[in-house]
């Protein structure tokens, strides 16, 4: 086997139906595997598999355990010499497996690559090449001076607005919407961390890939279509909980250690008023 193509789904039925046909649609000499794992959904995907992809092998969770632990259910029992994570709301194209393998198979030193995403309107989905959210990347991006000087290169450390996103290189994260890892890599560094129920999972695991040694590497030369956000709708107190959490547990696990006491308080009072100017942004507290 080898491709193990892992897929979560938190009702999203209909888009992860239309992201597994866009796999067996596509053109590759590569043999794969299609393994889904439904959080509690409720929603009938998993008949519908059954129905329309026997193939595809399926774990039905009882709750919603998250997007990390849902994942390595199925890494667990995956084949593949790689494993690509894949959301249930993406769209690949024609050659998108048989590029980035085939890109993988000629450059054993990359641990893990990603392609270019774009949003269904053709803009890019800039979470598919980042840096890690060091503390002074993070207070630039989260204060809009990314936004504000995209192409500035201090103030754009986070999305890294700077280079040219249909060119190729080496960079810190990739994005857990796509996100293809060498088995090797993955025995090596170990799976994703639970603690991180979602958000934040996918920077982690790059990061103890890089710091083992691998490369994670952005190569654009196919793409996915990302309908960004489709299984995060539902409860927006609690994603916004969740995403602003995954920034503290990075930082607690990655950064404590290497800053002074006083930074480490600046950025965990800067997480603290963002979650909450967020709330009242989304008129989630009066």
């Amino acid at each position: 086997m080898d491709l193990s193509i892992i897929i979560v789904n938190y009702k999203t039925k209909d888009l992860t139906l239309a992201c597994i046909e866009s796999v067996f649609s596509s053109t590759t000499s590569y043999k794969y595997e299609i393994i889904l794992i439904d959080n509690a959904s409720n929603d009938g995907t998993i008949q519908s598999l059954n129905e329309q992809y026997p193939q595809v092998v399926t774990i039905g969770n009882t709750e919603n355990v998250g997007f990390s632990k849902a994942n390595n259910q199925g890494i667990r029992i995956s084949k593949g010499r790689y494993v690509l994570l894949l959301n249930s709301d993406t769209i690949v194209q024609l050659d998108t497996l048989d590029v980035m393998l085939q890109f993988m198979d000629e450059n054993p030193i990359v641990g893990a690559s990603g392609c270019k995403i774009v949003l269904p309107d053709g803009s890019l989905d800039k979470a598919c090449k980042r840096g890690f959210p060091t503390p002074s990347a993070s207070f630039y991006y989260a204060f809009g001076f990314a936004k504000l000087f995209p192409e500035i290169h201090r103030f754009n450390q986070y999305q890294l607005g700077y280079l040219d996103a249909d060119q190729q290189y080496p960079i810190d994260s990739l994005v857990g919407a796509f996100m293809l890892v060498r088995r090797e890599t993955i025995e090596h560094v170990g799976m994703l961390d639970e603690e991180f129920f979602m958000y934040g999972e996918d920077i982690d695991w790059c990061y103890r890939i890089k710091e083992a040694g691998w490369v994670n590497y952005y190569y654009p030369r196919t793409q996915i279509v990302h309908h960004k956000g489709a299984s995060s709708r539902r409860k927006p107190y609690k994603i916004i909980y969740e995403f602003h959490r995954a920034m503290y547990l990075f930082h607690k696990k990655h950064y404590m250690r290497k800053y002074a006491m006083i930074t480490n308080g600046f950025v965990y009072a800067g997480i603290a008023f963002k979650f909450f100017l967020t709330l009242l942004k989304n008129k989630l507290i009066r």
